[in-house]
């Protein structure tokens, strides 16, 4: 896996603290995840992170930047879109706010990169100062500007940036960034010494950004170094890119329940197909009784090598660069080094420390291994009560 991904070797390595930023987004599960089928009446209740960057020079950037807690003033196509379609929002601090709670200075923030121009990323960009530039992905500038109020119709301010340099990153070669190939994504070296690579992930919207953060390093063995991969919206469910033939689904983690009381990995991947069968017979008993739907139940223990959903049509603008992404995610899924963290996975929420904590010792507190099958848990609750994670 490790000569698959190409990981870079390099001493240097960042602190990484996720940031919740206090956003929970209720969200039809239908509008974010395909097939629908028996997810009428199911919700999703996500948070929205944000990742707080530190480089050992004293460089500080952020990922992402969550939802703004005065949501009622986003753009009017932006509460348009949110009445019309039935999403509920709550969050009572911006990410500003929480950084300042903690003794940052905002000035000390260089950059925000945004993995994407979505309301529920951009944030607020009022409480920095000039000095903080804003990174996005290439397109951004052709496709998301002008903004409102010259377009009435965008989801986004032009006050965002007005006051801030706004970066549109380039991933073609013949460009000045400082290129590299990092697996299957093309990723600039931001610090320049292999701690933090912007990723190209497009497909969920155009210039759609993820990341990958160095944050224990061994100079000479890549593989003795740990990373955390920040997923933005390349898919807002674990069971869109969960499981996978380098990732299978864990013998016993149906029966099992919780994801978070496992701690040895090898113990839960599918040996043979007779325990595949033992556990799809567990499920067809458990359909009469179990809360999730039963077909969601079956499909899964069916497929123990394949994503239980995928990212709908309806939910990117390229449906096939946004699998493409996904697909890519998943190699670093499956290695035991990488933490993959999308932007609103709930199963971290009552097992992480976050923010002013640091996450850079995830591998030692078992982060992954606790959160990584939760999503399961979270459909065998009753429909009104399924929280997706």
């Amino acid at each position: 896996m490790m000569d698959r991904l190409s990981l870079p070797t390099g001493s240097t390595a960042v602190d990484v603290g996720i940031i919740d930023s206090t956003a929970r987004l209720t969200i039809p599960a239908s509008h974010l995840l395909s097939p629908a089928t028996d997810l009428d009446g199911v919700t999703l209740t996500a948070p929205s992170y944000s990742f707080f960057i530190a480089h050992p020079s004293g460089r500080k950037i952020l990922f992402d930047l969550g939802l703004r807690k005065d949501w009622w003033n986003l753009t009017p196509a932006t509460n348009g879109f949110l009445k019309s379609a039935g999403w509920k929002l709550e969050v009572t601090k911006n990410v500003s706010d929480i950084l300042q709670e903690n003794g940052e200075a905002l000035d000390e923030v260089e950059a925000v990169v945004w993995s994407h121009h979505h309301f529920d990323h951009v944030g607020d960009m009022s409480a920095f100062p000039e000095t903080t530039k804003i990174i996005v992905g290439p397109g951004f500038k052709r496709h998301y500007t002008p903004a409102y109020p010259s377009n009435k119709t965008s989801t986004l301010f032009e006050s965002d940036w007005e006051s801030h340099s706004l970066h549109e990153l380039s991933f073609d070669e013949s460009e000045t960034e400082p290129l590299r190939q990092i697996g299957p994504f093309a990723a600039i070296d931001y610090f320049g010494d292999g701690s933090f690579y912007i990723l190209d992930a497009p497909g969920h919207t155009f210039g759609h950004v993820a990341a990958l953060a160095r944050v224990a390093a061994d100079r000479h063995d890549p593989g003795k170094s740990s990373f955390v991969f920040m997923g933005g919206d390349t898919c807002h469910f674990a069971g869109q890119f969960r499981p996978t033939v380098e990732r299978p689904l864990p013998v016993g983690g149906i029966a099992a329940g919780e994801g978070a009381e496992y701690t040895s990995e090898a113990s839960q991947i599918q040996p043979n197909l007779q325990h595949q069968a033992k556990h799809q017979a567990q499920a067809q008993a458990q359909a009469s009784t179990a809360a999730c739907p039963g077909s969601i139940m079956e499909r899964l223990l069916a497929n123990p090598t394949m994503p239980l959903f995928e990212m709908p049509a309806t939910n990117t603008v390229d449906v096939a660069e946004a699998h493409a992404s996904i697909s890519k995610m998943q190699a670093f899924d499956a290695a035991e080094n990488i933490w993959v963290v999308i932007a609103h996975d709930q199963a971290l929420l009552d097992l992480v420390d976050f923010y002013p904590a640091s996450v850079n010792d995830w591998q030692r507190k078992g982060y992954a291994q606790k959160t990584r099958w939760r999503f399961w848990n979270t459909l065998a609750r009753k429909k009104s009560e399924t929280k997706l994670a």
